[in-house]
């Protein structure tokens, strides 16, 4: 489809709803991760219905890496990563995101909502029932053990990331506050440099298939990233324990979204 076509296909409301919604998702997925439970969904509904899945994902793919880019940058220009964190991280998410895209296609559809849903809750409950958890950055583990746990971290939601991909950001969080007694801020530093590896990845097999709207991403990638800036700049500004409480609220939407969806599809 022509560049210019794919936007005036859309009407300037949807267009309008569609950069918002990538604003929101941006914001959201720099404090704490999970914005592409916003955007995504946004993009399924605006798309024309014509719109193959997989160009859904694609497009979406571009706002996200340019916003998670952004943030990434902010995040590193602040707090410093862990090259014994970072490297096993970024390694393994890519094998486990590939392994998972591999995958994908053996999952019923209807499974995936309520398999995101049981994780969020999951995720949400364990954040709300322990308070002091992320607070302070007091890592457990060094050397041989810290490389073994990082690297399981990566490969485990690097695979969830190929199969489903909602909240992927949100559970590379809560894996290195709860695995390796990081704080939700230098969790966060770390998830967001993950998770740029994993959608660009996933942006280059999208792009080689020729299943990318490249206009309308490069729109939502200016959203995406204006929101990441700001949220990366509040994060950092208040600190773990903003992180903490963001992080629940998004965790309490998400999973009231996901408990709705789930009904309209068992009814």
């Amino acid at each position: 489809m022509p560049l210019l076509d794919q936007l005036a296909d859309l009407g300037t409301l949807t267009l309008v709803l569609l950069i918002a919604a990538a604003f929101v998702a941006g914001w959201v997925d720099a404090v704490v991760g999970g914005g592409g439970l916003v955007q995504l969904p946004a993009l399924l509904t605006g798309l024309p219905a014509d719109t193959s899945t997989a160009t859904v994902l694609g497009t979406n793919k571009v706002a996200s890496a340019a916003g998670t880019a952004t943030s990434a940058l902010t995040y590193v220009r602040r707090v410093t990563p862990v090259l014994a964190t970072v490297l096993p991280l970024v390694v393994c998410a890519l094998a486990g995101s590939a392994a998972g895209a591999g995958l994908a296609s053996f999952i019923p559809r209807a499974w995936m909502t309520p398999i995101v849903l049981v994780a969020i809750l999951a995720v949400g409950a364990y954040t709300l029932l322990r308070p002091t958890m992320g607070l302070v950055h007091r890592p457990r583990h060094e050397g041989r053990r810290h490389v073994l746990r990082a690297g399981a971290i990566g490969g485990g939601v690097g695979l969830y990331d190929g199969v489903l991909g909602p909240g992927t950001g949100s559970f590379f969080i809560i894996a290195m506050v709860a695995w390796l007694g990081y704080g939700f801020l230098e969790a966060s530093v770390h998830a967001k440099i993950a998770n740029l590896t994993t959608n660009i990845g996933a942006l280059l097999v999208f792009g080689l298939q020729g299943q990318v709207w490249w206009l309308l991403g490069a729109v939502l990638a200016v959203a995406n990233l204006t929101g990441g800036y700001l949220g990366a700049r509040l994060a950092l500004r208040f600190g773990s324990r903003f992180v903490r409480i963001v992080f629940l609220v998004v965790t309490g939407a998400l999973a009231i979204r996901l408990g709705a969806d789930t009904v309209a599809l068992l009814t």
